[in-house]
């Protein structure tokens, strides 16, 4: 062949190599002896007996796969089932579901902007954000982390339809988003104001109704929301939540929604028997955020640089980006898996471990992880 048209894959991963951001799948076995704090499950429900007998029921019931696109034949009565649940549980008018978090952001960003309008985008929202801004086809204004007065200063500057968008929870950190401020700077703008609330359902509000309940803003009628069910509620899919008329216009606009088939009955069952165990024991939450205060001071307390975690989200500095990956090699050795974010994942020079809180974790957990961590931190 006298060219070969991927040559240049070779180069590119020699500079991710030379760069220290080599990326590697790593299957897990379905029983393991590591102690996890690297997943997003936040509530300890994905094995919970309750959540996986949901499962197996909607399986058995409904099939394996959805069988076509939500407006073709993947609509069930149980998607629709667990959109009402979701949207009272929330506190919201309408919900509807997707089938990830990533393709509810992508529905809602692009359905509710497009050519002539303004996003106003936090620097650190998810990656979803990001591409949904991308897609959008409208101008976009991405603005200094949780910083309300930028927002007014972009809206300020455009006339005509605005969007405002962050996360609730800033899921490299773990600190919340200004949600009351964000609203009014919106409200006296005339914007409307999307907030993903992936990492706050589950864990903040009253019985972790969500960072928009806990904020006094759930079911206002210019805010819509999206979330996932693949964190707190143990499952797979996303949703956007909001006034009737906004859901009603994703149905009939939304490409991610009209083009993607339903999400699968399993993970819809799942979701709904996880939300369903959440309002019997509302307590998982408030454990959840206790679970994450005891690793921050515990962490700090044994002199690393943690960031105090707003929700379930536990940032932990590293020098560099491969001490980072030794760091979480580490600790995997000693039998603690974390996460660990890197560039693109995060600007150069903000390499660092991820933990995530779980309710289920026990005190003696808790002190075994902090001790692995702090054991087996690397030298700055």
């Amino acid at each position: 062949m006298p060219f070969d048209p991927f040559d240049w894959i070779d180069a590119e991963a020699r500079r991710r190599a030379d760069a220290g951001l080599v990326r590697t799948l790593r299957p897990r076995p379905a029983a393991s002896g590591l102690l996890d704090l690297a997943s997003n499950d936040y509530l300890g429900l994905t094995r919970h007996p309750d959540v996986t007998a949901a499962a197996a029921g909607a399986a058995r019931e409904w099939g394996a796969g959805a069988t076509g696109s939500r407006l073709v034949t993947g609509s069930t009565a149980l998607h629709a089932e667990l959109e009402s649940e979701l949207a009272e549980f929330c506190g919201f008018e309408a919900a509807l579901v997707l089938s990830s978090g990533y393709a509810a952001n992508l529905a809602a960003v692009t359905a509710l902007t497009g050519h002539g309008s303004l996003i106003v985008s936090d620097a650190g929202n998810h990656a979803s954000i990001v591409d949904g801004c991308r897609l959008s086809r409208a101008g976009t204004a991405v603005v200094p982390h949780a910083d309300p007065g930028a927002v007014r200063k972009a809206l300020q500057a455009h006339r005509g339809r605005a969007l405002a968008v962050t996360d609730s929870v800033f899921s490299v950190d773990g600190d919340a988003a200004p949600l009351p401020e964000l609203a009014d700077v919106c409200r006296s703008e005339g914007a409307a104001l999307l907030v993903d609330d992936a990492h706050g359902l589950g864990v903040l509000g009253d019985g972790g109704r969500g960072a928009l309940a806990a904020a006094g803003l759930a079911g206002d009628p210019d805010i819509v929301t999206t979330l996932t069910l693949s964190k707190s509620l143990g499952s797979q899919g996303g949703a956007v939540l909001g006034p009737a008329r906004v859901i009603e216009h994703l149905v009939n606009t939304a490409r991610t929604f009209i083009f993607d088939t339903g999400l699968a009955p399993a993970a819809a069952g799942a979701a709904l028997g996880s939300l369903r165990l959440l309002r019997r024991e509302p307590e998982r939450a408030g454990r959840a955020r206790a679970v994450a205060a005891a690793l921050y001071e515990q962490l700090t307390g044994a002199g690393l640089a943690a960031v105090r975690p707003d929700a379930a989200v536990v940032s932990v500095r590293a020098p560099s980006a491969d001490a980072a990956v030794r760091w979480a090699a580490d600790c995997r050795t000693a039998g603690i898996v974390v996460g660990c974010f890197r560039p693109p994942s995060v600007p150069d020079g903000g390499s660092r471990l991820r933990l995530t809180a779980r309710a289920d974790l026990t005190e003696e957990q808790i002190a075994t992880a902090v001790s692995v961590v702090r054991r087996t931190a690397p030298v700055s």
